[in-house]
């Protein structure tokens, strides 16, 4: 909650649609969200990161827009980013915002995180044969049409293992991949959901890819 305000007033310099989802938060995430101009899709209780995309791409689709952007809402992707990703979008149909090539990086991570995360980008792509840099990002940019096919090939992941599955999905769709420098930086305010719990599911799920 405390940085969605400033979240949706930076993207309104894209000129661009905002949706907001939100598993009923009790801090007024919501309300502070609609306050700001962005559209809010407001869910029961805790459903997990993977069917919160879902929900969110399934809104969008229903609404005609393309391309459609993923991100998270704590600046830890950087909106001024946004544009870059669109532009790239004309000529790919998934853009992956990505940590891992030349131009990429993280700032603000310990140790621990920034091998938790190169692990498990090295880990999918040893089992899976992709040859992207960045598999566990969750900053993208897709094509309407694409999505919409890797939405009705039916997506199972909750946690972080949803972004390697959707990228899985469009890579064997035959998509047009490709990926674009950006700088991660740890979230300015409140606490990351990485945990144990959803690290696991991304070990035992990948290989079940």
């Amino acid at each position: 909650m405390e940085n969605i305000a400033a979240m949706v007033s930076a993207l309104s310099l894209v000129n661009c649609a905002v949706l907001v989802v939100d598993d009923a938060s009790p801090d007024g995430t919501a309300a502070t969200a609609r306050a700001a101009g962005a559209e809010v899709l407001v869910r029961g209780g805790e459903r997990g990161l993977g069917p919160a995309y879902r929900d969110g791409f399934a809104w969008a689709l229903a609404g005609g827009f393309d391309p459609i952007v993923q991100m998270d809402a704590d600046f830890s992707h950087d909106p001024n980013d946004v544009p870059r990703l669109i532009a790239a979008a004309e000529n790919a149909d998934l853009v992956l915002g990505s940590r891992y090539v030349p131009g990429g990086g993280t700032r603000n991570w310990g140790v621990g995180r920034r091998l938790l995360s190169r692990f498990g980008g090295v880990y999918a792509r040893a089992l899976l044969g992709l040859p992207y840099a960045d598999l566990t990002g969750g900053f993208k940019c897709w094509r309407a049409d694409l999505l919409s096919r890797v939405m009705q090939g039916g997506l199972v992941s909750d946690g972080y293992a949803f972004q390697v599955e959707t990228t899985l999905a469009a890579h064997r769709l035959g998509a047009r991949v490709v990926e674009v420098p950006i700088v991660f930086t740890e979230r300015r305010e409140g606490r990351s959901k990485m945990s144990m719990a959803i690290t696991a599911e991304a070990m035992w799920r990948v290989p079940r890819f």
